[in-house]
C-alpha cells in the first residue's frame, strides 16, 4: 500500500455568484490511509494585508492546509499561527459544517463562527491515487444563502 507521495497540485475555489476566486499551484504530500481514503497536505499562501493587526513575518509563514479525501466525504482544515483558521466538512447530498476561528485583539482568545454548507455534488476520479476532485456546495447562515462555490483539485500524475 502507498505510504506517501509528493505531487504537483492545483487547488482552486470559485464562487458561482460572487466575485470570489482563489487558486494555488504548489506541491503537496499525499498519504494513503485506506483503499479510497487519502490525506493531502500543502502549504497555503498567506493573504497579506487583510488583517487589521498583522503578525510578525515568522508567524505568518506557517499556514498548513490539510484535506481528508474520500469518494463520499471531504474535510478541509487550515491551521496557522496567525489570526484565522477554518474547518469544513462536506458529504455528497448532505448539510455539513463550516467553522471559522478568529483570534481576538489581545491575541489570547478565539471567537468561532459556525455556518452550514450543502454539498450539491462531490466527484473524485483517479485509479490508485486521486487525480481530480470537484466539489460543488452552497454556504448558509441560518436561512440565508451566502453563495455557491466550486472547489477544484487537480493532482498531476
Amino acid at each position: 500500500m502507498l505510504t506517501h507521495q509528493r505531487k504537483p497540485v492545483c487547488l482552486s475555489l470559485v464562487s458561482l455568484d460572487l466575485p470570489v476566486r482563489s487558486m494555488v499551484e504548489t506541491a503537496a504530500t499525499i498519504y494513503q490511509k485506506e483503499r479510497d481514503r487519502f490525506h493531502l497536505l500543502l502549504n497555503e499562501p498567506i493573504i497579506r494585508g487583510w488583517e487589521a493587526d498583522p503578525q510578525p513575518e515568522p508567524l505568518k509563514e506557517t499556514r498548513l492546509l490539510w484535506l481528508e479525501i474520500s469518494p463520499y466525504r471531504i474535510v478541509a482544515t487550515m491551521q496557522e499561527n496567525g489570526a484565522f483558521s477554518y474547518r469544513h466538512l462536506w458529504e455528497n447530498g448532505m448539510y455539513g459544517i463550516s467553522r471559522y476561528w478568529l483570534r481576538g485583539a489581545a491575541g489570547r482568545s478565539y471567537s468561532q463562527m459556525r455556518l452550514r454548507n450543502y454539498t450539491r455534488s462531490l466527484t473524485l476520479t483517479g485509479q490508485d491515487i486521486p487525480e481530480h476532485l470537484r466539489l460543488e456546495y452552497e454556504l448558509w447562515s441560518n436561512k440565508i444563502q451566502l453563495g455557491r462555490y466550486v472547489l477544484n483539485l487537480e493532482i498531476d500524475g
